[in-house]
């Protein structure tokens, strides 16, 4: 039922919203709030939404072009999102963007693995064939869950550089074989007590390599310096894996910061890396919402987790803008569980009183509404709501306890994008299943 505040706050939302019409002009004062910010964090409240994918791809065109920015950093495993890097930037083995995304096979592989990240990487690569070395951008990958693949890429550069070194690295990493490559089963068994840790190999390793960063560029060839780059953040990030590994099954709070601090300390190690000759570097981000809306205006917060957007904002004071979205209902691509194939699920229409509902009955199909500065549409979404969270699983039976949270909107986000009805993502590799779609729940079983 729509109450007379939340008629109020619609209007109010109504007059402050810019409407999105697909013309070049959609997101003009996005980038007047953006302004001199080097980091630019653009989320999604799905990890399966077409609309949210092409969208970010527009807004981060425009800020490679028309604000210099040289980098695309997302929630994805560092070594799979480095060959799209090389396929950007013209180099590397890859023959098109669909080969260029062949290491993401691990669950789950669509969020991109699908044709709106192929299409991105395709005019990534051609916007860069086509401009000066140094206006450039790559395609980075800021998570942690690539141990065993990243271990094969340190000794892989070691192997070319200093094979003594790469030796001794297989004497540690060796800690972790009769795991398989079952991270999960290496965190379960330390974290137990079952077996000891491996953590002060992978600690040496990677203090080994950072004492001989100055040896290792002098010896290696050409791109030396983002070769040992490369290297050293896939030794940073075993080591950070086997701590997040090892503490998973303490608690959610506890493996949440690890990642979140990763991913951040990862942003931060890109952002020295190619602030070069004296200009620092232009980052754009991409997330899901909960990881770069700022955790403190959320129960997250309160429950005693931080975040990516958090942790920028602190780090880099008035240098950030985050940028949230939202949809009403619609089309999911997501799994039912862990593992699971990917399914094309029907989204349910936003709870009652919820920031996706206030947002809805504005009556505007898509618009940007800006967050900055104060306005009525602003002071009524300052009320602590209900705002939805779906990751790559998606549970309608279960839907508020599993996929809503208490937020703040305004100190969440600088701005937020609206999609009032969007579409699922299509996976690159489609199973039967996708294309059948999610049967319709019949009532009154589906409630």
């Amino acid at each position: 039922m729509v109450t007379a505040a939340s008629s109020i706050l619609a209007r109010a939302i109504a007059a402050a919203a810019q409407p999105l019409t697909g013309a070049q002009s959609d997101y003009d004062s996005l980038l007047d709030l953006v302004g001199d910010a080097h980091y630019v964090l653009l989320g999604e409240a799905t990890h399966g939404t077409h609309e949210f994918y092409a969208e970010r791809a527009r807004i981060t065109q425009r800020l490679i072009r028309e604000k210099g920015f040289t980098a695309v950093a997302v929630e994805a495993d560092w070594p799979d999102a480095y060959r799209v890097n090389c396929y950007a930037r013209g180099s590397g083995k890859d023959g098109d963007a669909v080969q260029a995304l062949g290491g993401f096979q691990r669950f789950p592989s669509w969020m991109w693995r699908n044709t709106d990240v192929a299409q991105f990487a395709e005019w990534l690569r051609a916007h860069n064939l086509a401009v000066e070395p140094a206006r450039r951008a790559g395609f980075y990958g800021l998570d942690l869950y690539s141990m065993f693949t990243s271990i094969q890429e340190v000794l892989a550069y070691l192997d070319k550089v200093d094979p003594v070194a790469a030796a001794e690295a297989r004497r540690r990493y060796a800690c972790f074989e009769h795991y398989g490559e079952d991270s999960q089963h290496y965190g379960y068994a330390t974290g137990i007590g079952l077996s000891e840790s491996c953590e002060q190999g992978v600690l040496a390793q990677l203090r080994d390599m950072q004492q001989r960063a100055f040896d290792y560029v002098q010896a290696d060839g050409g791109n030396a310096e983002d070769a040992y780059f490369y290297a050293q953040q896939n030794a940073r990030l075993v080591k950070n894996a086997e701590e997040y590994y090892r503490t998973m099954f303490r608690g959610r709070v506890s493996s949440w910061n690890l990642r979140d601090s990763h991913m951040a300390e990862t942003l931060d190690a890109l952002s020295r890396h190619l602030s070069r000759g004296g200009t620092k570097a232009k980052i754009v981000v991409w997330e899901h919402n909960s990881h770069i809306g700022d955790a403190s205006a959320t129960e997250m917060g309160r429950m005693g987790e931080w975040n990516v957007g958090q942790l920028a904002r602190r780090h880099y004071p008035g240098d950030t803008c985050l940028i949230g979205f939202s949809t009403y209902d619609g089309w999911v691509t997501a799994a039912s569980e862990w593992d699971g194939p990917a399914e094309r699920k029907r989204v349910r229409p936003g709870l009652a009183e919820s920031y996706e509902d206030v947002l809805h009955q504005a009556g505007i199909p898509r618009y940007f509404l800006p967050l900055r500065p104060h306005s009525d549409a602003v002071a009524g979404l300052s009320e602590r709501r209900l705002g939805r969270a779906i990751g790559v699983l998606y549970i309608p039976r279960t839907e508020r306890q599993s996929h809503y949270f208490m937020a703040e909107l305004p100190k969440q986000y600088d701005g937020i994008i609206h999609i009032d009805r969007t579409s699922a993502v299509r996976p690159l590799d489609p199973t039967s299943g996708w294309h059948s779609g999610e049967p319709p729940e019949t009532f009154p079983e589906g409630l």
